[in-house]
C-alpha cells in the first residue's frame, strides 16, 4: 500500500497543472476587435446552450437518485445501502457535469486566442490549441481520480464498511457519471450536427458561398456546436469511461483480496491511473519540442503521444512491479497489450480516416460521380472498419486473458487472474486518457478559430495555419473515437465480469448454494451464461434492438433539428436580400437558439429508452418466469448489446470521419481529372458535401453516444443488480 498516496497527489497535481495551462492560454493575445466579437458570441451561445442542458440533466438526475435510493433500498433490504448509492450517484452526476463545463469554458476561450496566434506562426497556434484543449483533458482525468477514490474513503472510513464492500457500494458513481455522459453527449451531438447540416446545406450547397462565412445564419450555432458537442460532450465521455472502468476493475480486484488480503488488488488501477497523469503532464509539455514552422502539426502531436506512451510503460513496470511482488511480470505485459491496443487503434482510425490513405481518396475518386456513390463508397469504408476493429479487440482480449492466466496466486482461480489480467490491459490503455482527450478537444478549438479567421477577415496566412490545423483536428478527433471505442470494448468484457462478481455477491449475502461447489456462492466461483436458455437469448435479442433503436432514435433527432435551421436560414435569405449583399447582418441568436430548443427536445426519447430498456428487461423476466430468469436476461442484453454497440460505434465513427475527410480532400486540391483539379465549387466537391453531411450525425452524435450507452448498461445493470435477482 505504499503507493497509494500518490492517488490524492496525482489528482491535485493534474488540477494544478489544470490551473496553470488554463492561465497560460488566457494569458495570450486576444486577436482584433472584430475576432473578439465573433468569439463573444461563440462563448454566449455555448454558455447558453450548456446552461439550459444541465438545468435539464439536473432534474432528470435529481429523479433519477431518489429512485436507484428507493429499489437499491427496498431490494437490498437496506435503506443506508440505497441512500448511499444514491448520494454516488449525484457525486458522479456532478462531477462529470463540472469537468465538461470547465474544460468547455476554456475551450471557447481558447478559439480566439489561437486565432490570433495563426498570425504569428504555426507554432504558437499548434501549442495555444493543444494546451487549451488539455486543460479539459487533465480536469477531467483529475476529478474522475478524485473523485472515485474520494467517495470510496469516504464509504470506508466515515460509514465504517469493509474494503471488499465499498466498490460495490460505489457503483452508483460511475452510473452517474455514465447517466450525464449520455444526456451531454446526446444533447450537444445533436446540436452540433444539426447545426453543421443546415449551415452546409443552405450555404455551401443552396447558396454557394464558402463555409464560415458570415453571411450564413447558422455558422455562429455551427462554431457554438464544436464545443457543446466534440468538448463537453466528449469530456463527459472520458469521464464516465475511466470512472466506470476504474470502478470495475476493482470489484474484479475484490476476489483476488479476498484470497490473499492483499488491498493493492482493489487499489491497484487508482494507483496506475495516477502514475498516467505524470507520463502524460510530461508528454503534452514536449509538444514544443516536435514543433515547427514546416513540419505537419500531426506529427507534433503523435510527438507528444509517442512520449506520453513511452513513460506510461516504464511507469506501469514500476507500479506492477511494486504492488504485485513475484507476479507482477505477466500483469506488465497485460498492461502492454493495453497499451498497444491503444496504439493500434490511433494507427487504424488514421488510416480509415485520414487523407493520405486508399480510403478516404477511394471516396473522393467516387465523388466525381455524384452524391449516390459517394455514399455508397462511403458505408462500404464503415462496414470493412469493423473488420479490423473487431479481430483487434479479440486479440487484444485473448492475449491479456491468456497472460493473466499463468498467474499463480494461492486461493485464487485461473479465470480470475485471467479477467483481472484484461483489467489491467484495459487500464493500461487508459493512462493516455487525458492527451487522448487534449487531441480531441484541439479538433474543435482550432475549427472554432478557423472560423473566428474566416468571418474577421484575417490575413490569407492565418487562414492558412487555420485551415491546416483543422485538417489535423478532424483526425484527432476521430483518433479519439477509435480510442474511446477501444476501450469501451476492452472495458465491455470487465464490466460484464463486474456485473456477475455483483450477482455473486448477492448470492453469497443470501446463504445460496453455488451447485458446482456445494458451498456458499463465492466470488471466486465461476458463473456461467447459457446463450440457449430463452430468456438469455430474447435479453441478447433486445440488447442488439435496443443499439440500433436508439442510433435510430438520435440520427432522426439530428434530421428534425436540422430541418428547422434550414428553414431558418432560408427564411432570412428570403425576406432579407441585404445579407446575401453583405449590407444586412444575419440574425445569428435566433438560429443558436432554434437549434439549442430543438437538440434539448430531441435527445430526452433516446435517453429514456437506454436507461429503461434494460431494467424493462429484467423486472419483466424476473416478475414473468422466476428464478434467475430476471439477472441472466440483463446478462445477455448486457453481453450482446454492448458488442453491437461496439460494432455500431466503429462504423458510424469510421464511415463519418471518412467522408469528412474526403471532403477535405477535395478542398485541398488533392482530387485530379486529366490533370485538372477538381475543388471547391466541382460537382465532385458538391457530392462531397452531401457525402458529408450525411456521415455528420453519424460520426458526432450516433457513434460517440453508443459509446456512452455500452457503458450506461453495464453500470445501471451493476446499480439494479438486486433488483433482478430473485
Amino acid at each position: 500500500m505504499a503507493l497509494v498516496p500518490i492517488i490524492p497527489i496525482a489528482g491535485i497535481l493534474a488540477v494544478l497543472f489544470a490551473v496553470y495551462l488554463a492561465k497560460d492560454v488566457l494569458g495570450r493575445d486576444t486577436g482584433t476587435p472584430k475576432m473578439q466579437e465573433i468569439a463573444d458570441m461563440i462563448f454566449e451561445g455555448a454558455m447558453a446552450f450548456l446552461k439550459r442542458q444541465y438545468k435539464t440533466i439536473a432534474i432528470l438526475s435529481i429523479l433519477t437518485a431518489v429512485v436507484i435510493s428507493v429499489i437499491v433500498g427496498v431490494f437490498d433490504h437496506s435503506t443506508q445501502i440505497g441512500v448511499l448509492t444514491g448520494v454516488a450517484f449525484l457525486v458522479g452526476a456532478f462531477c462529470s457535469a463540472l469537468a465538461g463545463y470547465v474544460g468547455m469554458y476554456i475551450s471557447v476561450r481558447s478559439n480566439l486566442r489561437t486565432a490570433a496566434a495563426a498570425q504569428v506562426s504555426l507554432k504558437a497556434a499548434i501549442e495555444t490549441s493543444l494546451r487549451g484543449g488539455a486543460v479539459s483533458g487533465f480536469l477531467v482525468v483529475a476529478l474522475s481520480l478524485l473523485g472515485v477514490s474520494g467517495i470510496f474513503w469516504a464509504y470506508q472510513t466515515l460509514f465504517q464498511y469493509p474494503l471488499e464492500k465499498v466498490p460495490f457500494l460505489i457503483v452508483g458513481f460511475g452510473f452517474g457519471a455514465s447517466f450525464v455522459a449520455l444526456f451531454a453527449q446526446l444533447g450537444g451531438g445533436i446540436y452540433t450536427k444539426a447545426a453543421d447540416v443546415g449551415a452546409d446545406l443552405v450555404g455551401k450547397v443552396e447558396a454557394g458561398i464558402p463555409e464560415d462565412d458570415p453571411r450564413n445564419a447558422a455558422v455562429v450555432a455551427d462554431l457554438v456546436g464544436d464545443n457543446v458537442g466534440d468538448c463537453a460532450g466528449r469530456g463527459a465521455d472520458l469521464f464516465e469511461s475511466m470512472s466506470a472502468e476504474n470502478i470495475g476493475a476493482m470489484i474484479l480486484g475484490v476476489a483476488i483480496y479476498k484470497a490473499t488480503n492483499q488491498a493493492e488488488w482493489i487499489m491497484f488501477p487508482l494507483v496506475l491511473r495516477s502514475f498516467g497523469i505524470i507520463a502524460t503532464i510530461i508528454g503534452l509539455l514536449s509538444v514544443s519540442f516536435f514543433a515547427g514552422e514546416k513540419k505537419d502539426p500531426m506529427s507534433a502531436l503523435n510527438g507528444g503521444y509517442y512520449v506520453t506512451t513511452a513513460l506510461s510503460i516504464v511507469a506501469l513496470a514500476f507500479v506492477t512491479f511494486s504492488m504485485m511482488g513475484a507476479n507482477w511480470f505477466p500483469f506488465f505485459l497485460c498492461g502492454i497489450i493495453g497499451i498497444a491496443t491503444g496504439l493500434a487503434f490511433v494507427f487504424i482510425t488514421q488510416y480509415y480516416t485520414a487523407g493520405g490513405w486508399r480510403p478516404v481518396q477511394e471516396i473522393a475518386q467516387a465523388s466525381k460521380t455524384g452524391p449516390a456513390t459517394n455514399i455508397i463508397i462511403g458505408t462500404a469504408v464503415g462496414l470493412e472498419t469493423t473488420a479490423v476493429t473487431a479481430i483487434t479487440i479479440g486479440i487484444a482480449l485473448v492475449c491479456a486473458y491468456s497472460v493473466g492466466s499463468t498467474v499463480n496466486l494461492p486461493g485464487v482461480p485461473v479465470h480470475v487472474a485471467a479477467i483481472f489480467g484484461t483489467a489491467v490491459a484495459t487500464m493500461g490503455m487508459l493512462m493516455s486518457a487525458a492527451y487522448i482527450l487534449a487531441m480531441d478537444t484541439f479538433g474543435p478549438i482550432t475549427d472554432n478559430a478557423g472560423g473566428i479567421t474566416e468571418m474577421a477577415g484575417a490575413s490569407e496566412s492565418a487562414r492558412h495555419i487555420t485551415d491546416s490545423l483543422d485538417a489535423v483536428g478532424n483526425t484527432t478527433k476521430a483518433l479519439t473515437k477509435g480510442y474511446a471505442v477501444a476501450s469501451a470494448a476492452l472495458a465491455a468484457f470487465l464490466l460484464f465480469s463486474a456485473y456477475l462478481d455483483k450477482v455473486k455477491e448477492k448470492f453469497a449475502e443470501v446463504g445460496r448454494i453455488n451447485p458446482a461447489t456445494g458451498k456458499i456462492w463465492d466470488l471466486t466461483d465461476n458463473l456461467p451464461i447459457d446463450l440457449s436458455k430463452v430468456e438469455v437469448f430474447v435479453g441478447a435479442l433486445m440488447g442488439v434492438m435496443l443499439v440500433f433503436l436508439f442510433s435510430s432514435l438520435a440520427i432522426r433527432a439530428v434530421g428534425k433539428a436540422a430541418g428547422e435551421i434550414i428553414e431558418e436560414v432560408r427564411r432570412q435569405f428570403r425576406n432579407d436580400p441585404g445579407i446575401m449583399l453583405g449590407t444586412s447582418r444575419p440574425d445569428y441568436a435566433r438560429a443558436v437558439d432554434i437549434t439549442t430548443t430543438a437538440a434539448l427536445r430531441e435527445m430526452v426519447a433516446p435517453g429514456i429508452l437506454a436507461v429503461g430498456m434494460p431494467i424493462a428487461v429484467g423486472v419483466v423476466f424476473r416478475f414473468t418466469r422466476g428464478g434467475d430468469a430476471g439477472w441472466e436476461s440483463v446478462a445477455g442484453l448486457l453481453m450482446v448489446g454492448t458488442i453491437a454497440g461496439v460494432i455500431l460505434a466503429t462504423f458510424f465513427n469510421n464511415s463519418g470521419g471518412a467522408w469528412d475527410n474526403a471532403k477535405k480532400f477535395i478542398e485541398s486540391g488533392g482530387l485530379k481529372e486529366g490533370g485538372q483539379v477538381l475543388g471547391k465549387g466541382s460537382d465532385a466537391h458538391k457530392a462531397a458535401v452531401v457525402g458529408d453531411t450525411v456521415g455528420d450525425p453519424f460520426k458526432d452524435t450516433a457513434g460517440p453516444s453508443l459509446h456512452v450507452l455500452v457503458k450506461l448498461l453495464s453500470t445501471i445493470t451493476l446499480v439494479l443488480a438486486p433488483l433482478f435477482i430473485s
